[in-house]
């Protein structure tokens, strides 16, 4: 065959693909919608403002957003003078059992909740059967049976129930702690502090997305920012993120920034500060040095960020 010739039977092919594709495309969008939502403020998630418009559903995903009042549809909903938005994500839930427990995750649907964070400081893996006796109360009343190990046998069990929304989870610190040293307030020998960051890199590679702390509560309070930070390093060293209930949100805050700050930089690992306030009344004014605080780390190059209450 010429060269002539097969580029003339090239084009051939690609144009009737291109027309079945596009009698394919013209098929789909004449099909009935399952669903059309109209007349909504449509905000999109890039940031731009709302806007007017209609959004048509077919086989569970959004099929096309415009003008759709001329569509056929098995079902309208009117979201006159409402709000209609891709899901919420909630960055510090705590549904990591109550998703063993209704996996449909009601609460969280039903406020526009489609993905969830988890895991304060204490996270659902790993377990040992020391921290399993010890919750075993909170397992009985929500009837699990606790009978994972590790993150990726958590995970597992997820898959092969089925679950209502997207989740991530966070290593805790204070639960790799326990696995290592238990409740006692002591400090790790360089071998058990090995074991510590082992547990953190298998949860990292099991699929956590970073490692968390909640550094108020017992035994939490034990562990010095030197473990912080090996802990975080490891966690960095996988693409994870730090997140943190910092050891004070009241009058130690300023003091609190100036151990979240260091181990952003030490560990090179983005930080996320969970529920960000200057609370109690012997707090109140100094939430611009909090912020200020934050600014400047931020202009120097570390990647940290705060949340606050909704």
């Amino acid at each position: 065959m010429s060269q002539s010739a097969f580029q003339w039977w090239k084009s051939a092919i690609l144009m009737m693909l291109l027309s079945l594709l596009m009698l394919s495309r013209a098929a789909a969008q004449s099909a009935p919608f399952d669903i059309v939502i109209t007349n909504g403020r449509v905000i999109d998630g890039t940031g731009s403002p709302w806007f007017s418009g209609d959004i048509g559903i077919r086989a569970g995903k959004i099929a096309d957003i415009g003008n759709l009042a001329a569509a056929k549809r098995a079902h309208t909903i009117d979201a006159r003078r409402q709000v209609v938005a891709p899901g919420f994500i909630d960055m510090l839930g705590q549904s990591e059992l109550t998703i063993l427990a209704d996996p449909r995750l009601p609460s969280k649907i039903y406020q526009g909740i489609t993905t969830e964070i988890t895991g304060e400081g204490e996270s659902v893996a790993p377990l040992n059967d020391a921290i399993r006796r010890s919750g075993r109360k909170g397992f009985d009343l929500l009837g699990i049976q606790p009978d994972w190990q590790t993150f990726r046998q958590y995970f597992a069990r997820l898959e092969n129930q089925g679950i209502g929304i997207n989740v991530a989870d966070y290593v805790g610190a204070t639960t790799v702690r326990r696995m290592v040293l238990g409740d006692d307030d002591v400090q790790p020998t360089p071998a058990q502090l090995d074991q510590m960051k082992q547990l953190v890199r298998q949860a990292m590679l099991d699929g956590a997305v970073g490692v968390s702390t909640s550094l108020e509560y017992p035994p939490a309070p034990y562990a010095k920012t030197e473990e912080l930070i090996a802990l975080a390093s490891e966690a960095s060293r996988l693409g994870g993120i730090y997140a943190t209930h910092m050891r004070s949100e009241s009058t130690a805050i300023l003091q609190s920034l100036d151990e979240v700050i260091p181990i952003a930089r030490e560990a090179h690992i983005p930080v996320e500060i969970w529920h960000f306030k200057v609370a109690g009344k012997p707090s109140w004014g100094h939430m611009p040095e909090a912020i200020a605080k934050i600014a400047a780390a931020r202009a120097q190059g570390v990647d940290i960020a705060a949340d606050t209450y909704a």
